[in-house]
């Protein structure tokens, strides 16, 4: 099945909650997916649609060099299919388009399937924010990339693209 990644709309959002509600034990309120896309022109979100459906979604913000994601899902029932990587390729691939020269994001100390993708990716953890997440008072890890503007990343990056399903 062919992933097709398509800027959020305000119609995706439904479909985007649902999916964070699976995904995670503390959500955002729709309402704040909805202040992200009409109000925050730092803000970039997309969505991964089989058929018309959204399976995935993510985005980022957008300040100068800076970029950080924000969020990043996919439906469970769609998982181990390479759409989280997808998604991830294109979140880096707008970083660096808006000229992003480094990327930041959190993860969850005990999420080592998101920890190695990003680590695949270049990301390095650089930090610990102790008792970042509010449900469990779970450890969040800061994780780095940087240089998304040199030629060893695009390279990196390039090569892992051509992996990927089409």
């Amino acid at each position: 099945m062919n992933l097709s990644l398509e800027p959020m709309l305000p119609a995706d959002i439904p479909d985007v909650v649902r999916i964070e509600r699976e995904s995670f034990s503390t959500t955002w309120p729709g309402d704040a997916f909805h202040t992200e896309l009409q109000t925050n022109r730092l803000a970039h979100y997309y969505v991964g649609k089989i058929d018309g459906t959204v399976v995935a979604y993510g985005g980022i913000w957008v300040i100068m060099e800076d970029s950080h994601i924000t969020t990043i899902a996919v439906d469970p029932r769609y998982r181990g299919r390479k759409y989280g990587e997808l998604l991830l390729v294109k979140l880096l691939d707008e970083a660096v388009s808006r000229g992003a020269a480094w990327m930041t994001l959190e993860v969850r100390e005990s999420n080592l399937i998101a920890q190695n993708l990003y680590r695949k990716y270049g990301f390095t953890t650089v930090s610990t924010r102790r008792g970042y997440y509010t449900d469990n008072n779970e450890n969040a890890l800061v994780m780095w990339a940087g240089n998304l503007k040199s030629d060893l990343f695009a390279n990196r990056l390039r090569s892992l693209r051509s992996l990927l399903p089409a």
